[in-house]
């Protein structure tokens, strides 16, 4: 959907008349005096502030852990910040990144042990608690935390056909001569575009005459899947309103946690999030996936379906990475990350949690259909202007830059497919010449939106910031909703219930790229290939095919105004565009040949068990040919460790017995061998 994105309104509580680093700089300068203090306390929540802790405060934070197990946490240990929060009358002190002992090594390697978030009553004046916080010797920075907000009319729903007009579409545009048997899938543009979406002699509703598609513009699914349909070892986090997770087409590759019960209030496998069976919403704090509220739109949805809707199951669309249901072929797993919810959205501290939370459970690509506004939206056209810099955004947001550093350098594994993670962001749609940020930031990829026809989307943000593109949709320019993205959405986002409806953006064309890369991922896999994430973001990158050649002439499009309809024409100049749209329009075929030649084969790697806890490990992904193939182990010390059960002789339990290291080795059925090292430590708990 268009303008899906995130409002700190402090950040962007600026001037009309300037737009300079200087005017988003709401950094508050160090001086000497004090901590720094992050943000405006302007539109700030109410009754809670964050702060993070100087590293040789983090005994004392533990301790204060300790003690407060079973209970709140009021006090720090650290005697003259107590005497602030007794002041305030702090309901509690939270460290905003739960603990896990799984993953509590790299968390403070990461120092994001050290942020908390400060709750008290809602009267207590904020930006005075800001200032005493900031006196405090052990406290490095401040942070007033917001409320995420969506910037588009939670009232605008997904287009959906009727029968008539479905008939209509589906008589009329030619059958695909590829795989999917999905209904749906000629609809689908964007992962195959033979020009029978939008034809010359077709007209609108109105009947006007509709600006014809172009062959060939799409992700190239076609060639892509004769290699690869998808890999369910490949988990894409989802952040955005709660995905359908019982959807017809998108259950069957829904992410499971399956220690989980759904929306229970029991934490089952100790990960600091109770009943997150299908991920989490952020928004409420609890394990509960909603999206069926009056106010959400589907667009969680959507853009699920979009990466992984079942392929090839004979009903409704074929996602990206959807796998290929007739060949029992699973597709990449959705993991939903909620952090909008009906009218609300999550503070600030949450949506970094939903970050850090995706990396630890599994998740190695980040899908954002956000952002700010680009810092060169026009107030004129009732836009905010964002960011301009990368520094203007990295000063103004530690805590959500420091999230997705976590992501970058802790997703995936050094013996898996992926070494580190993927973020793909939507670059925004406000008309303006520069991406929106988090996305614009150069570790990250900025996805702009082109239309059916190769020309850029005229909402779309294009030039700085913009990493590549991909089908976006625009239907101000083809004068039809054909010209939008078909896919999943909650029946109860839809007038007539039903599951499917069109939508368009950059939104929309921000996870084509997030279910190419998860089909390049789930093709290196299939061929044993390791990749660090940022030589995979190149090759991402380098599989593009350029989009000049589209676009030659003056574009005009008719712009749209929710509340009063088509309103004025707009023009669009080539030159203006030429160069500017990334690397160009992403190619799934391509990025598939570049995994064939590149990275390294993956090993068997080593493995390290608590004495008396078990892990599991599936030695088919790390034999050429593995999957055809049984293996046997063999631990040099069996009274360190054993290799308690083998499911098909593929998937080894393992259990520590004692304190030690022992070699180990496993021989697959062709009679390859690889040596690997099992190390067993105490079973000790960070707090």
């Amino acid at each position: 959907m268009k303008r899906i994105y995130l409002i700190l309104i402090a950040a962007v509580a600026i001037t009309f008349t300037s737009c300079s680093d200087r005017d988003m700089d709401t950094v508050k300068p160090d001086t000497g005096q004090g901590a720094p203090i992050i943000n405006l306390p302007e539109g700030a929540s109410q009754g809670k502030i964050m702060v993070k802790f100087k590293p040789e405060a983090a005994s004392f934070l533990d301790a204060a852990v300790t003690r407060s197990i079973g209970g709140a946490m009021t006090r720090s240990g650290i005697s003259d910040m107590d005497v602030i929060l007794q002041r305030i009358g702090t309901h509690k002190l939270e460290r905003i990144f739960p603990i896990d002992n799984r993953t509590e090594e790299r968390t403070r390697k990461a120092g994001l042990n050290l942020w908390y978030v400060i709750h008290f009553d809602e009267d207590t004046n904020l930006e005075q608690v800001a200032k005493d916080l900031s006196q405090v010797a052990d406290v490095a920075k401040v942070q007033f935390s917001h409320i995420i907000q969506r910037s588009y009319d939670p009232n605008v729903r997904a287009t959906v056909l009727t029968k008539q007009a479905m008939s209509h579409v589906m008589r009329n545009t030619r059958a695909i001569n590829v795989t999917p048997d999905d209904t749906y899938f000629n609809l689908q543009w964007g992962c195959k575009n033979d020009g029978s979406i939008l034809q010359n002699e077709d007209k609108n509703d109105k009947g006007d005459k509709v600006v014809p598609a172009v062959t060939g513009v799409d992700v190239n699914c076609g060639e892509a899947w004769k290699l690869c349909t998808g890999d369910p070892s490949i988990i894409v986090a989802v952040l955005d309103e709660g995905v359908m997770y019982d959807h017809p087409d998108l259950k069957g590759n829904m992410w499971v946690n399956e220690a989980e019960t759904f929306a229970s209030k029991e934490d089952a496998d100790g990960n600091g999030y109770a009943g997150d069976r299908y991920g989490y919403n952020f928004t409420d704090d609890k394990g509960y996936i909603s999206y069926d509220d009056p106010n959400d739109t589907g667009h969680g949805t959507h853009v699920a379906g979009i990466i992984s809707a079942v392929r090839n199951n004979g009903e409704g669309i074929s996602g990206i990475a959807g796998g290929d249901k007739a060949s029992n072929i699973g597709g990449v797993k959705i993991m939903s990350c909620q952090v909008f919810s009906g009218s609300k959205g999550c503070d600030l501290y949450q949506e970094a949690k939903a970050v850090k939370y995706a990396a630890d459970n599994g998740a190695v690509i980040l899908q954002c259909s956000w952002g700010y506004n680009s810092g060169l939206a026009n107030p004129i056209s009732g836009y905010s202007p964002g960011y301009t810099s990368d520094k203007a955004w990295v000063d103004s947001a530690p805590l959500e830059k420091e999230a997705f550093d976590y992501f970058i350098h802790n997703a995936g594994s050094p013996n898996d497919v992926i070494d580190g993670g993927i973020i793909v962001f939507a670059s925004g749609n406000e008309y303006a010449a520069m991406a929106g940020y988090p996305g614009a930031y150069p570790d990250y990829i900025s996805v702009a939106a082109v239309a059916a026809d190769g020309t850029p989307s005229s909402y779309s943000n294009y030039a700085h910031g913009v990493s590549i593109c991909a089908p976006g949709g625009d239907s101000d320019y083809h004068q039809s909703p054909k010209g939008k993205i078909y896919s999943t959405i909650p029946s109860s986002a839809s007038e007539d219930g039903g599951n499917y409806g069109y939508m368009e953006g950059t939104s929309q064309a921000c996870p084509h790229v997030s279910g190419v890369a998860a089909l390049g991922l789930s093709y290196a896999a299939k061929l044993h290939r390791h990749f660090r994430a940022d030589e995979f973001r190149k090759m991402i990158l380098e599989s593009a095919k350029p989009v000049e050649p589209y676009f030659t002439e003056m574009k005009v499009y008719w712009y749209t105004n929710a509340s009063f309809g088509q309103i004025a024409a707009g023009q669009m100049e080539s030159a203006a565009y030429t160069g500017n749209m990334g690397t160009g329009l992403i190619d799934a075929y391509q990025l598939l040949k570049a995994v064939e030649g590149r990275g390294v084969e993956m090993t068997v790697p080593n493995m390290y068990v608590s004495v008396g806890g078990t892990s599991k490990i599936n030695y088919s992904r790390y034999f050429k040919n593995g999957e055809n193939m049984t293996f046997s182990c063999k631990v040099d010390d069996s009274s360190i460790a054993v290799f308690l059960t083998a499911e098909d002789n593929i998937t080894f339990t393992l259990k520590g017995l004692k304190v030690g290291s022992t070699k180990a080795t496993v021989t697959a059925t062709d009679g390859t061998k690889q040596d690997f090292f099992i190390t067993v430590r105490k079973n000790d708990s960070w707090l």
